[in-house]
């Protein structure tokens, strides 16, 4: 082969990396999210439209904050029927924005909680450039907490429920200091975002990871000021003894279900794993919800009196052979149909 000749195919061949690479880095830090409107259609679509009848007559109010780097963030604050110093913040997944979270409400609302639903930096009506699944996210949980304590009180019970990115990033708020909550609900978390983007480049879109993954991680270093291993929401689990709920279904291909099975597995104090089956990604209140409602208002009842002990792991979820969601092809990072 003429020299030239093997000169273009390396220079083809490396700027289709870069580009694949790119592709890459965009999906999982910019991929195009879903306004309040659309997620509202998407319910609606799903057979939820009751949903929204149910929450747009609800008293509430908009509110905002500052992020650490100086983004608005955006929430909207739902009051318990009756007074109370007890609230939870919803935080919603990857893509997706604040009413996202309207189906998990009235599970703390019938256990008397004020809620706080918030859109996740980039997302909805919140401020931002990229997502960090949770490096910078896990700040901003911070300072919606300090928001909640400074305008209602100190002495507030506060605990957090999460999907996806954001289950994962209500873990990572647990490793800043002190954090200031009482219990985690969090629903098919990620458990390590490196071993995540493995999963989906070699498994799910049969792109060789070990290739294009240090690429990413350069990218995203360069540009969104963060790499995959400071994101590992397992290693703040290991370290925490508050109380966390992993909730995940059996047939979740975007995130395996084995990921909260090893968090859950290396938690210590009170901790609880349920597992609904043939649930796929986001849907485990869709597919069992009263078992979903009953088991987290347990929980929760448990982790509030202070007198719950370590329960064991139901029956763990198989391992199986993963393959794109049926539906779902092509390259979809971190991207689940989870309405």
């Amino acid at each position: 082969m003429e020299w030239w000749i093997a000169t273009l195919i390396a220079a083809a061949a490396a700027l289709a990396a870069a580009g694949i690479a790119q592709y890459a880095f965009v999906q999982m830090t910019q991929m195009k999210v879903m306004s309040h409107e659309q997620i509202f259609e998407a319910l609606e679509r799903a057979g939820a439209a009751r949903l929204r009848k149910y929450y747009d007559p609800l008293p509430k109010e908009e509110v905002q904050i500052q992020s650490h780097d100086g983004f608005r963030l955006t929430g909207v604050v739902v009051k318990a029927l009756e007074t109370s110093e007890k609230w939870v913040i919803l935080v919603h997944g990857y893509t997706t924005s604040l009413p996202a979270s309207i189906p998990f409400m009235e599970i703390f609302r019938e256990e008397g909680f004020n809620l706080l639903l918030i859109d996740q930096r980039r997302h909805g009506k919140s401020e931002g450039k990229y997502t960090t699944y949770g490096y910078h996210e896990k700040h901003d949980v911070a300072a919606w907490i300090r928001f909640i304590k400074s305008r209602y009180g100190e002495d507030l019970i506060i605990g957090l429920h999460g999907v996806s990115f954001g289950g994962a990033t209500a873990l990572e708020y647990l490793s800043l200091p002190n954090p200031a909550v009482k219990f985690v609900i969090t629903d098919c978390p990620y458990s390590d975002l490196t071993r995540l983007m493995h999963h989906q480049l070699q498994r799910l879109n049969h792109i060789p990871a070990a290739v294009f993954l240090p690429m990413v991680n350069v990218r995203m270093r360069l540009k969104a000021g963060f790499t995959m291993n400071q994101v590992s929401p397992i290693r703040s689990v290991q370290e925490s003894s508050i109380p966390i709920m992993f909730i995940h279904g059996t047939k979740d291909h975007y995130i395996p279900a084995t990921m909260s099975e090893e968090m859950f597995a290396v938690k210590t104090g009170l901790k609880r794993l349920l597992l609904i089956e043939s649930s796929m990604h986001g849907f485990a209140l869709d597919a069992d919800p009263d078992l979903y409602k009953n088991s987290v208002q347990e929980f929760v009842r448990e982790a509030l009196s202070g007198s719950g002990s370590p329960v064991e792991s139901p029956e763990p979820a198989k391992d199986q052979e993963w393959t794109p969601e049926s539906g779902f092809g092509g390259l979809s990072l971190t991207e689940a149909p989870n309405l």
